[in-house]
């Protein structure tokens, strides 16, 4: 039998290395925290210098307020801070810094020194480092400008375990530069300075305007990110969200460029996290990442940032509301984002009009960054297989669909794959109808000669943001002559995007027809046997459910009867779909789970029923797809997230040609 274990206090050291096991995980988390105090302390520079991946040195300077001399004991101390003095505090806390943990957790693991003055003279000033197993500092004079600086030295030199987790000089620095481009972003109005050994890496110029603050995103994330992002300003019921979006056709392999502010703290958010995914659902390629740089700003007391040691989490009072703020805004301005031009309203495209930028910039809204990639586009392969359901297609199952859809819309008949004539005087019009009677007659269509490429009687002052037609490519693409120089169209990946967003408002009730979601009612109600959570949810959100199109009841304290469903859905496995909404309805207080598996039906009849390869247009039908394209919402891409244009400027094509050189 172990001997009998007696209650004691942990010693000092010992509990703030305890504590530095939450928050000094790398040389980055010490920056991490150094430079929250600094911006707290109300710096208008700061400056980052490291030595050996910040194993060796790190030492963060800024020109805040300071710390006076008999404040210093106490800043190395344990549960010792300026920012907060009650629960009300707490509840409000506007600050980035506020446990008191992360100087003495810090201290416990290096070797610490500060330096601080509050005034102007730069002859006066304080040092304080602590010393011994009880950590007790000692304070001496040292001249230092007005402002404080922190000193690290020899990290985790006495804790070997720690230190031997840590990894190559480059990867420790890749980390610094990370956390360092996460502050210098939160703050935009701010000069920052980043060294390592003796080098300067980065050195940013405070923005004052929406121009300074792109060349600052330029300067962090490179000019593509600024040519291919729009930037939106977003206000309502107490919520502002700001910031820049890249295009569904800017994306990333890994999730690398995705920087999300509250009140100027950078966080990790589930709920957010969900938001924006959502926002880009169908609009993104398969496995690709978005690219975004966002600031929400909300009530200090209606969100609670004291819920993780690091304090990357934070958990908002209304959930639901800000989850449907951020995905209404972020979908909206991408809808907005048209093909060839860019959003309305608010929401505004990015300019890549910061320092270093040239003429020669490719249109932000073509979504492609590199020139040299604009030719490697291939055109969509038609296979057997909806690449975003992952579901088999069948002639027969297609077939079933558009039955299914006929049946339920027969005024849509006509309507759905063929482009619908525009509003008098907004142009184009013979062009949309000689595509629908070509589309309403098929043979007719691929037995008529092209007609000779000829330029459209338009507007004479300003062509459209696609141009005009002048030739196809091989019966896949569209080449089009704009003002700026020469655009290419992959045919069928634009007609199935403006197919598939003309059948989702349909059937979704979006096209002020009168028409919407049609639901049926099940012969023999689903029951699912259900938690006590899943059936509270369902009892909540049962307006939710019945909005969707499905009738959900409780029939017992475990026990939920599903007794109708969205028309479209009524062979579908509808158990899983329903447990699924529930659960995000739970986390999220919004589920999308229905609306996704009813738009990849829709997705699938879109593409079945666009335009195909090798499909002889002719000018006035291809000029019809183009005005299409100018009016449908994400028609930059189809529905898988391809790009369906690109475009090359009159500067690049000289380019290739050496014309003028």
């Amino acid at each position: 039998m172990t001997d009998r274990q007696h209650i004691q206090v942990l010693d000092p050291r010992l509990a703030n290395q305890i504590a530095a096991g939450e928050v000094v995980e790398r040389p980055s988390s010490v920056v991490k925290e150094l430079v929250e105090n600094a911006i707290d302390a109300g710096s208008r520079r700061i400056e980052v210098e490291l030595e050996s991946g910040g194993a060796r040195l790190i030492r963060v300077r800024d020109d805040g307020v300071g710390i006076g001399e008999g404040d210093l004991p106490l800043a190395l101390s344990r549960h010792a801070t300026s920012k907060i003095a009650s629960l009300d505090d707490l509840e409000g806390v506007a600050s980035l810094g506020f446990r008191g943990e992360a100087l003495a957790s810090i201290s416990s693991v290096s070797r610490l020194e500060l330096m601080s003055n509050v005034e102007d003279d730069p002859t006066s000033g304080w040092r304080v480092v602590v010393e011994g197993r009880r950590m007790e500092p000692r304070v001496t004079p040292s001249p230092h400008p007005r402002g404080t600086s922190v000193t690290v030295r020899d990290l985790f030199f006495n804790t070997p375990a720690r230190r031997k987790f840590l990894r190559t000089e480059k990867t420790e620095f890749g980390h610094v530069e990370e956390a360092f481009r996460r502050q210098a972003l939160s703050r935009l109005d701010l000069g920052w300075v980043l060294r390592h050994n003796q080098k300067t890496i980065h050195q940013l110029s405070p923005g004052g305007d929406l121009v300074g603050h792109e060349r600052r995103l330029q300067a962090l994330l490179g000019k593509a990110f600024l040519e291919n992002a729009l930037h939106l300003d977003i206000e309502t019921g107490g919520l502002r969200l700001w910031g820049w979006v890249g295009l569904p056709t800017h994306s990333r392999a890994q999730a690398d460029q995705q920087y999300f502010f509250v009140n100027g703290r950078v966080v990790r958010d589930r709920l957010v996290a969900h938001a924006i995914r959502q926002a880009y659902r169908d609009v993104l390629f398969h496995g690709r990442h978005p690219v975004f740089v966002l600031y929400l700003e909300v009530d200090p007391t209606v969100v609670d940032v004291n819920v993780h040691p690091t304090k990357h989490e934070v958990r908002f009072r209304d959930g639901r509301m800000v989850h449907d703020f951020l995905f209404s805004s972020l979908h909206r301005a991408l809808g907005e984002a048209r093909a060839g031009q860019p959003g309305e309203g608010t929401v505004t495209e990015a300019s890549p009009a910061g320092e270093g930028a040239s003429e020669e910039a490719p249109s932000a809204a073509n979504g492609v960054a590199e020139s040299a990639g604009r030719w490697q586009q291939q055109p969509m392969a038609l296979h057997g297989r909806d690449e975003s359901s992952g579901q088999k297609v069948t002639p027969d199952r297609v077939r079933a669909f558009m039955e299914g859809y006929r049946a339920l819309h027969p005024e849509h008949e006509e309507s759905l794959l063929t482009p619908q004539p525009s509003a008098p005087g907004a142009g184009g019009n013979a062009a949309e109808m000689a595509l629908a009677e070509r589309e309403a007659s098929p043979d007719a269509a691929t037995s008529a000669p092209p007609a000779a490429p000829t330029m459209p009687e338009e507007d004479a002052t300003r062509a459209p943001p696609l141009g005009y037609a002048i030739a196809q490519l091989h019966g896949i693409y569209i080449l089009s002559q704009t003002e700026r120089g020469l655009v290419v169209v992959d045919m069928h990946a634009a007609h199935e995007r403006i197919v598939y967003e003309r059948m989702k408002s349909q059937v979704h009730g979006d096209a002020g027809d009168g028409t919407g979601l049609q639901a049926q009612p099940l012969l023999v109600p689903v029951s699912l046997a259900a938690s006590a959570a899943e059936v509270a949810t369902a009892e909540a959100e049962r307006d939710a459910f019945s909005r969707l199109g499905v009738e959900l009841d409780v029939a017992g304290p475990e026990t939920l009867l599903v007794r109708q469903v969205p028309a479209l859905l009524v062979d579908a496995d509808v158990e899983p779909l329903v447990r699924d909404m529930l659960g995000d309805l739970e986390r999220y207080g919004r589920s999308d789970r229905l609306e996704a598996h009813i738009n990849e039906l829709l997705s699938t009849m879109a593409c079945h029923g666009s335009v195909r390869a090798n499909r002889q247009l002719t000018t006035a039908e291809m000029n019809a797809l183009l005005r299409d394209m100018e009016r449908t919402e994400r028609s930059g891409q189809c529905n898988h997230g391809r790009p369906t244009w690109t475009e090359m400027s009159l500067k690049e094509l000289d380019r290739l040609f050496l014309r003028g050189q």
